[in-house]
């Protein structure tokens, strides 16, 4: 009894230990940036990505969150279970979206900032492009689906035609095909470069431990509730963790392993201080 009062407590610590550390891992790079008044290193297409994904987790958790509608459709369709979304999420996605658009504007306007412009990585790949595009298209097609299904408005016909609760699926989904996406543009960079110098390492190591808590705590409501379902419900939310935590070990393996001692590694703690790093003073 004492272990089943204490498993909402500790939801609500893990779920807002992950905010916490998945909003702190949104400073780092731009902090690093700054200090050392470049993006070198790094490409814009990760930061873009992220204004992407978090706008659809944002949208997407706003609806399951607040939505009577969307959450009678969830419940007709999960044993009368309501989705697992939180308010930590919501605040998490929308923190998460506005760092990202401040760090895509150190790429696109980066004489704004005082930056050296950068030639590699100051632009989207065309696949990154291609990737956007596709991805809102997506949505725009799953959206007229549902507005030509005469029940898209019910519940009771939730369990086998399109309802709104799949408009809003399509438009989670997207978080999860860029989180797939938006790290290997970063992973080929440094692999071609031989260096982690100018990509921020503090970030990854607050994404890993956001990861493992965001798991932790959705694993304990669904087992509050006694259904697995929570994760089914919400599977954006689950692979989220799992996907970001394994881009996380690559960047740690090529930080700390791969590519140890590389030239640049210093500039982050300095940066992290607030003290500007110039080429000259960059150590091995």
């Amino acid at each position: 009894m004492v272990a089943a009062d204490l498993l909402p407590v500790l939801s609500g610590i893990f779920g807002w230990t992950y905010f916490i550390c998945w909003s702190l891992s949104f400073y780092p790079q731009s902090m690093l940036n700054f200090g050392r008044r470049s993006t070198s290193g790094t490409t814009v297409d990760f930061p873009l990505l992220n204004c992407l994904g978090f706008s659809a987790y944002m949208v997407s958790n706003f609806v399951f969150f607040y939505s009577p509608l969307i959450r009678a459709q969830y419940a007709a369709r999960h044993k009368g279970l309501t989705p697992t979304v939180q308010f930590n999420d919501i605040t998490f996605a929308a923190h998460g979206l506005l760092l990202s658009i401040v760090t895509t504007s150190q790429y696109f306007f980066p004489r704004v900032w005082g930056f050296t412009p950068s030639v590699v990585g100051s632009r989207p790949s065309r696949f990154i492009l291609g990737t956007i595009l596709g991805c809102i298209l997506g949505v725009v097609v799953v959206v007229c689906v549902v507005l030509g299904s005469p029940v898209r408005d019910t519940t009771g016909d939730a369990l086998g035609a399109w309802v709104w609760l799949d408009a809003v699926y399509a438009v989670s989904y997207v978080k999860l095909i860029v989180t797939l996406l938006k790290y290997t543009p970063q992973v080929i960079l440094n692999y071609r470069n031989k260096s982690t110098a100018g990509w921020s390492i503090v970030q990854i190591l607050l994404d890993f431990s956001g990861g493992i808590l965001s798991i932790s705590q959705q694993g304990i409501d669904s087992y509050m509730q006694g259904d697995w379902s929570g994760i089914t419900g919400n599977p954006v939310k689950f692979f989220l963790g799992n996907v970001s935590m394994i881009y996380d070990s690559i960047f740690m393996a090529q930080h700390y392993v791969l590519y140890r001692g590389a030239e640049g590694k210093s500039d982050e703690v300095a940066a992290l201080l607030g003290r500007r790093v110039d080429e000259e003073e960059r150590i091995d």
